[in-house]
């Protein structure tokens, strides 16, 4: 076994809608959001975790090529286990490393502007009820922060490539996984719209990938 060279994958990942990957706060105030999504510990920026991109391309995968389970696939043989690394007894090594993308300079500029104009720190507030279907009346109000739509991710995918892999096999596997999750959603509620998402100025190695809506004005194939 021997790993030739490292493929990377770039580009922008744009909210459609809000997105919420919830994160956590040290401690609760008093009339404050306790339903926060994830930051930077230091910055406070918000950022869309690698392992919740992965998981999502790895899971929709799955769906599509292997038998629907709680728990991921763990045959160690087909292209997701491959791919993706094995749960399995066979270790298969990873291939796709996906790295915590962060917000571009423009959504960080525009985000740092609301947030002087509503004190809500890169972020919106969305206050959600439950209706009682029997009078219509609003109960059980709760407030989720999400990051608001129009906002935009550097992200990239580092794939290792091993001297028995097919490359292009490799490259077409991620891609489908990333139109997937364009055709689903990423992060939390998305039967109640949030986490639509989109692709935008993917590259592979520098090349930019026309097969993705934004960039060719077309559908998605």
């Amino acid at each position: 076994m021997k790993m030739e060279k490292h493929i990377l994958i770039r580009g922008v990942i744009h909210c459609l809608s809000g997105l919420r990957i919830g994160g956590s706060k040290e401690q609760l105030e008093i009339g404050g959001i306790d339903n926060n999504i994830i930051r930077h510990p230091l910055s406070k920026h918000p950022y869309i975790p690698g392992s919740s991109l992965k998981g999502k391309m790895r899971s929709l995968l799955e769906y599509k090529y292997s038998q629907i389970t709680k728990d991921p696939c763990r045959c160690g043989t087909c292209n997701v286990c491959e791919f993706f690394g094995s749960f399995g007894p066979t270790k298969a090594p990873t291939r796709v490393l996906v790295r915590d993308a962060t917000l571009t300079r423009e959504s960080l500029e525009i985000l740092q502007e609301a947030l002087f104009e509503t004190g809500i720190h890169f972020a919106e507030i969305k206050t959600e009820n439950a209706i009682e279907r029997n009078t219509g009346r609003a109960k059980m109000p709760r407030q989720q922060e999400r990051v608001p739509a129009g906002s935009e991710f550097d992200f990239e995918i580092s794939l290792r490539k091993f001297d028995f892999d097919d490359e292009r096999t490799l490259v077409d596997f991620v891609l489908e996984g990333m139109k997937l999750v364009q055709q689903d959603y990423l992060g939390s509620s998305g039967g109640r719209g949030y986490g639509q998402i989109e692709f935008r100025h993917v590259s592979v190695d520098g090349k930019l990938v026309d097969s993705f809506k934004h960039d060719t004005g077309g559908n998605d194939k």
